[in-house]
């Protein structure tokens, strides 16, 4: 073989692999036909998609903050199944978990400044999820 045949073998084998993850383009993203809005600015996070349909996703964002505290409104409206969300500071301290159909505002632990994690776990989640954090004043 070729050394131009074995840069194509194994990229395509790459190729491959990645597709069996889900990764790349061509419709790997499981929450895009559900029209996501998620923007992570400093100090302001919002997340929002509306109609699941027994969505299982685990998915981490990174966003950075400023404060060492922060509030997470919740306005989570789901007809079955769960969503969580799980904060943790830039030490990768966990600050706060709370299951998101508690729907108010919360406030996290004392924590780093940085960037800090905010994980998503929806199992068989259907319905409309929609959570912000911001650093609190």
């Amino acid at each position: 073989m070729t050394r131009l045949g074995k840069h194509c073998a194994r990229a395509a084998a790459v190729a491959g692999v990645l597709a069996a993850l889900g990764c790349g383009g061509g419709g790997g993203d499981i929450l895009a036909p559900f029209q996501p809005q998620v923007s992570a600015a400093t100090d302001n996070f919002q997340f929002q998609v509306t109609g699941l349909t027994g969505i299982d996703l685990t998915r981490d964002y990174a966003w950075p903050t400023t404060g060492t505290r922060v509030d997470v409104n919740q306005a989570t409206q789901l007809t079955g199944g769960s969503a969580t969300v799980t904060l943790y500071d830039a030490a990768n301290t966990q600050v706060y978990a709370h299951d998101l159909t508690a729907n108010g505002t919360f406030q996290s632990s004392a924590g780093s400044t940085g960037t800090w994690r905010i994980r998503l776990n929806l199992v068989n989640a259907r319905g409309n999820v929609n959570f912000r954090v911001q650093k609190h004043p």
